[in-house]
């Protein structure tokens, strides 16, 4: 059994311990916390079993690192504290274990990653020999391996089209949603999210992915914008009201060009409410969110993804897909020569000694 531990537990770190519970090749033998109200509680209760799992969460870093776990899911965020990210996940790969998360955007695409990120890294694992593997769903699955499998089943590609549609209001975290990404805020407000050149930091690495596996040169990576007001005020389940004029959607692209054309592209549409810019895409069923991957050539291939968890949520439906991708990834990289992985290295796996089991 690979001993696991798990750090951080929101909206990631809850079904990630779900997951490794759950995977036939893993032992969860640690939970790492920040909030001290967390220290001490169950691991099963901390991530939404019925049950106790005999974990006891901790907040002492170097104890549970010290134990020398074979492996660590790093749940924190890396959003708003990527050099705070970076730091922990090196000390994981100094402690030797293989690391798996999705909180360094300027990794999905290592070969490509700025220095100041990525010789840390290299270092670590030339010292201690961990590896790791940075990957999600979007950024991550929903815009590398699953466009490129079903890009195969094509005779001819013109375009790859990779499309996340969601209301923001079923995502619990408030001040991603109305600070990273500007809902609700007025509309000279700058989002940072949004800023000239920070989509192509987080989606870029996955255009040029696609490019790689696909064996074509891009010409350069562009980015548009395009964000809509409310016209009404609106309240929300989760996180309470939005005001009428501020910014209730937003539509963006990253387009891979290539021969003077968007052919690779990754598109988010995010509303805090579907009444919001009615006239964009929508999910096929008109739920809260789902993935789109779109063909065109010959024959023109269409997929859509809609993931639920947790009583329906379809943002933590996305959350768990994420992390299904990461802790199905372990086994093999553990069985890997230490490294620094892309998503074209570690194969999208089968849920082998799965199928019949479920979460009590």
């Amino acid at each position: 059994m690979i001993s696991t531990v798990v750090w951080g537990t929101g909206n990631v770190g809850r079904a990630a311990i779900r997951a490794v519970d759950a995977h036939p090749a893993l032992r969860l033998t640690g939970v790492l916390v920040h909030d001290p109200a967390k220290v001490g509680r169950d691991a099963g209760e901390l991530g939404g079993l019925d049950r106790d799992l005999g974990v006891a969460a901790s907040d002492d870093v170097g104890a549970v690192l010290g134990a020398r776990p074979d492996a660590v899911v790093y749940a924190a965020s890396g959003d708003i504290r990527p050099d705070d990210a970076l730091a922990d996940i090196v000390r994981a790969l100094r402690a030797g274990a293989v690391v798996v998360t999705p909180a360094l955007y300027a990794l999905y695409d290592p070969r490509n990653a700025p220095p100041e990120v990525r010789d840390p890294v290299l270092a670590a694992i030339a010292e201690s020999g961990g590896s790791l593997f940075v990957s999600g769903i979007d950024p991550g699955w929903g815009n590398d391996v699953l466009p490129l499998l079903i890009s195969g089943l094509g005779s001819t590609v013109e375009t790859i089209r990779c499309q996340e549609i969601f209301d923001y209001s079923t995502y619990d975290q408030p001040d991603s949603v109305r600070y990273l990404v500007g809902m609700g805020q007025p509309m000279d407000y700058q989002p940072p999210m949004l800023a000239p050149s920070v989509p192509t930091m987080v989606w870029g690495g996955q255009i040029r992915l696609m490019a790689r596996a696909l064996g074509v040169e891009l010409d350069e990576i562009r980015e548009t914008l395009d964000r809509r007001s409310l016209d009404a005020t609106v309240t929300t389940t989760s996180m309470g009201e939005f005001e009428a004029g501020t910014q209730g959607a937003v539509r963006f692209e990253v387009q891979g060009i290539v021969a003077g054309q968007p052919r690779l592209v990754v598109e988010h549409v995010t509303r805090i409410h579907p009444t919001c810019a009615p006239d964009w895409p929508v999910p096929a069923d008109g739920g809260a969110g789902a993935h789109r991957v779109i063909i065109e050539g010959h024959p023109r291939i269409e997929v859509t993804v809609e993931a639920t968890d947790e009583d329906g949520n379809r943002s933590a439906g996305g959350n768990a897909t994420a992390v299904g991708r990461l802790v199905g990834a372990i086994d093999w990289l553990v069985a890997a020569k230490p490294g620094l992985y892309d998503a074209l290295d570690v194969p999208l796996r089968p849920a082998v000694g799965k199928l019949g089991r479920k979460h009590p």
